[in-house]
């Protein structure tokens, strides 16, 4: 996740101080990943060094507020226009433990893709639940972060079972 072009994004809307920037991030991202209040001033503090905001001293009270540069919004603009790219691939809790298990022996593979997959359906569960209940009008960032959320579960329940069946035509062998 960039938290870097995240303050960007807000600050584009308007000029704010950090701990509205904070708020308005997780407001943005229907408060599924919290953001450290420590982490917005240090990265305002490298945008700024970078050019990218300005900081406008204090408004009212001892907060101090950023805007955002001409350059600034070209940098965002770019990462905007820029395709989201995993490459290398981020690392993958599940598929590292599947990949050592099999490694290490096999013998316990079964047992972690049964567990996962009771896990991961009550995750899918869960979030369709969520999703009947939100609204559509007032929830969007929620709705759609619940259709990524769901996605990603059912694939992977389709990896799982992609493991499955090769395990199964590796012991068959």
């Amino acid at each position: 996740m960039s938290v870097r072009h995240s303050l960007l994004a807000i600050l584009a809307e308007e000029p704010s101080h950090g701990y509205a920037l904070k708020a308005a991030f997780e407001k943005s991202t229907a408060n599924a990943w919290p953001l450290n209040v420590g982490q917005v001033y240090t990265t305002l503090a490298r945008l700024e060094r970078d050019g990218l905001v300005a900081s406008e001293g204090l408004d009212e009270g001892p907060r101090q507020t950023w805007r955002i540069t001409d350059a600034g919004r070209a940098q965002l603009a770019d990462w905007y226009a820029s395709p989201v790219l995993e490459d290398p691939p981020a690392r993958d809790e599940l598929a590292i433990k599947v990949l050592l298990a099999v490694a290490a022996d096999g013998s316990n593979v079964d047992a972690i893709l049964q567990k996962q997959r009771a896990a991961t359906l009550e995750r899918l569960q869960a979030y369709t639940r969520h999703k009947m209940r939100a609204d559509p009008d007032r929830e969007l960032p929620w709705l759609l972060l619940l259709d990524a959320l769901i996605l990603k579960a059912e694939a992977e329940i389709r990896w799982l079972d992609l493991c499955e069946a090769r395990l199964r035509t590796r012991g068959e062998r």
